[in-house]
């Protein structure tokens, strides 16, 4: 299927005075006028590897679903959130928009448009809800304290480190979380500063900063980088060191990943479209995760030493048991 809003021609589509945002839908959805309309923001590319994909899998899967007119963006430039949040509203009854990145854009868009539900993924975990803005929590903290126990019962000399991209609250609190985690599987763990590359797709910058990371001592790093997880891997090949990746698992044949982090994002896509669907729709904060019967939060672990393996489990428990705290 071809989405109408692709890399080369976004920019002068969202400029356009008379974009019309055409719904890409499953089954025969785009005939039926009482289908559901939803829009999905993505500010990065649906193939980052990480939160966007993560998002995505979950809007193919109200493809394959049908029954809900569906369109997406993708890869927009932050000066240009306003016009293609404004644009989605315009034409769905739903808009779903991924990354605290936006939440400033969204939080201006929202009151424009009372009819129109909104819903942010990811955005600030403190955010006050509008009328018509909720806001939906990975709890990205929760799987980053299970990555920073990991990293250091995996670490040879007990120092582990964590990159992560745009230094926004939700990234700074998993960056503490993976520390905390590390501390819990290891009190006497060196957990090195968090390195911020100000950008979560490019692998250059994360590159270099996992090389600076694993120069300082490190030598297993936490990350939420996206597409830049691709320099940090080169950094770990080079250098004969270690990583965490996800938030989509991936090959644990890869000896530089001592596992991945599984965060599902799509499934909070597919959780506001079904409260809308139920009437069970709410302005509020919506948690995910280990401590939320929600769920979408996993750890994959790589290797098989039952030392790893039981402290892994130990911090699945407390967390959900509300034993410990992330951050």
């Amino acid at each position: 299927m071809t989405h109408p809003f692709r890399r080369a021609a976004l920019g002068a589509l969202v400029a356009a005075a008379a974009i019309t945002l055409s719904a890409c839908g499953s089954g025969d959805a785009g005939a039926d006028s009482d289908a559901l309309k939803v829009g999905v923001f993505f500010p990065g590319s649906v193939s980052d590897t990480g939160f966007m994909q993560s998002g995505y899998l979950g809007y193919q899967r109200l493809e394959q679903a049908g029954g809900v007119e569906l369109s997406y963006v993708e890869q927009v430039e932050a000066s240009d959130y306003e016009q293609a949040l404004v644009r989605f509203a315009s034409q769905n009854d739903l808009v779903v928009s991924l990354g605290g990145q936006t939440d400033a854009d969204v939080r201006k868009v929202a009151p424009q448009f009372p009819e129109v539900k909104f819903v942010e993924i990811g955005g600030p975990a403190d955010a006050t809800p509008l009328p018509n803005l909720a806001y939906y929590d990975p709890q990205q903290a929760e799987a980053e304290f299970l990555s920073g126990a990991v990293s250091a019962m995996s670490s040879p000399n007990g120092t582990v480190g964590f990159v992560g991209g745009v230094e926004l609250p939700a990234i700074v609190n998993a960056a503490t979380a993976f520390g905390n985690g590390a501390r819990f599987a290891k009190p006497d763990a060196t957990v090195l500063p968090p390195q911020y590359v100000g950008d979560f797709n490019d692998p250059a910058k994360a590159k270099q900063a996992a090389s600076a990371t694993y120069g300082a001592g490190a030598d297993v790093l936490g990350q939420i980088v996206n597409l830049g997880k691709q320099g940090m891997a080169q950094a770990a090949q080079e250098g004969g060191k270690s990583l965490v990746g996800g938030p989509i698992p991936g090959d644990c044949s890869d000896r530089r990943y001592v596992g991945y982090v599984h965060t599902d994002i799509g499934k909070e896509i597919e959780y506001a479209v079904s409260a809308v669907q139920r009437g069970t729709w709410a302005a509020e904060q919506v948690r995910f995760g280990l401590t939320s019967p929600n769920g979408g939060t996993d750890f994959v672990l790589c290797t098989t030493d039952p030392t790893v393996a039981a402290t892994l489990q130990r911090a699945e428990d407390q967390l959900a048991a509300g034993a410990v705290q992330p951050y």
